[in-house]
């Protein structure tokens, strides 16, 4: 019997670190004990493995360019013996921008969207911007306010919450009725978000829209800290212990309840559920 393909549709603007997580991520798999392990030969590696060579020398990796678009396929295992294949997406975070912009998907982001069966939000909460509406700024303030006409750009919160509704409409728009995606959302580079509260406390307090919308959507999403580097690196200067002790030894994941694990892999097993 073979093993059940789970598709995740990882979503993330530029600079969140989707690059870095899943470089640290197919290391862990391949040589580190986990919660999920690599279950045979992965396939399209060659991002990971730049990045990897990277974080060997105690640098940053270079960020994806905007056309790259490719799906590394992950054939994983649980501790447990189940197993499951991971297809897991590389890309230029500018599409995602692009993809707000101009309100339209394209055809590749289709058949993603039409394929996955679990989407992975990631958020960088230091990159993003609130932006003042009427529970900042009371109408009462208005009182004498210049009148004069300015450009209004959408705060960071309304970007995202459109970009999760154009994906819900785009998936609901199939043939056949299916059952919603699961969601879960990483918050990303969590070592320099100065968060100290639960993942799901931080999200509703920093993105309150967000938070909302997603849990007016899902029952039950998935929400974790996660710093896949533990430390800022520079794409330049060479960080000596990072390279010495090895990326391995660096990272974490915030649980739900707030443990603190090193186990990058955890997000990605409760993912997959009763399916890994």
């Amino acid at each position: 019997m073979s093993a059940p393909t789970t598709s995740i549709l990882l979503i993330g603007e530029s600079g969140v670190g989707k690059t870095h997580y899943g470089a640290q991520l197919l290391r862990r798999l391949m040589n580190v004990e986990g919660t999920l392990r690599m279950d045979g030969a992965a396939t399209n590696l060659e991002p990971f493995e730049a990045a990897l060579e990277s974080l060997n020398e105690g640098r940053a990796a270079d960020h994806t360019a905007r056309s790259v678009y490719m799906d590394s396929v992950w054939p994983v295992a649980d501790t447990a013996g189940n197993k499951a294949t991971l297809i897991w997406p590389e890309y230029g975070g500018e599409q995602i921008k692009s993809i707000i912009e101009t309100r339209r998907l394209p055809e590749s982001w289709q058949i993603r969207v039409d394929g996955a069966d679990t989407w992975l939000l990631l958020i960088r909460l230091q990159q993003t911007r609130v932006g003042e509406d009427i529970f900042s700024k009371p109408l009462s303030h208005l009182r004498g306010a210049p009148t004069e006409n300015h450009e209004v750009q959408p705060s960071d919160q309304a970007r995202l919450v459109e970009l999760l509704q154009m994906l819900l409409f785009a998936h609901g728009a199939a043939a056949k009725p299916r059952p919603r995606p699961h969601l879960g959302i990483l918050l990303t580079c969590w070592d320099e978000a100065g968060a100290d509260g639960l993942p799901d406390a931080t999200l509703a307090a920093r993105l309150p829209l967000v938070s909302a919308f997603v849990k007016a959507n899902w029952a039950e999403p998935m929400i974790m800290g996660l710093s896949a580097l533990e430390r800022p690196l520079s794409p330049k200067e060479r960080d000596t212990e990072y390279a010495t002790r090895g990326p391995e030894h660096f990272g974490y994941v915030i649980r739900p309840d707030g443990e603190r694990t090193s186990d990058l892999t955890v997000p990605i097993h409760a993912l997959l559920g009763d399916r890994a």
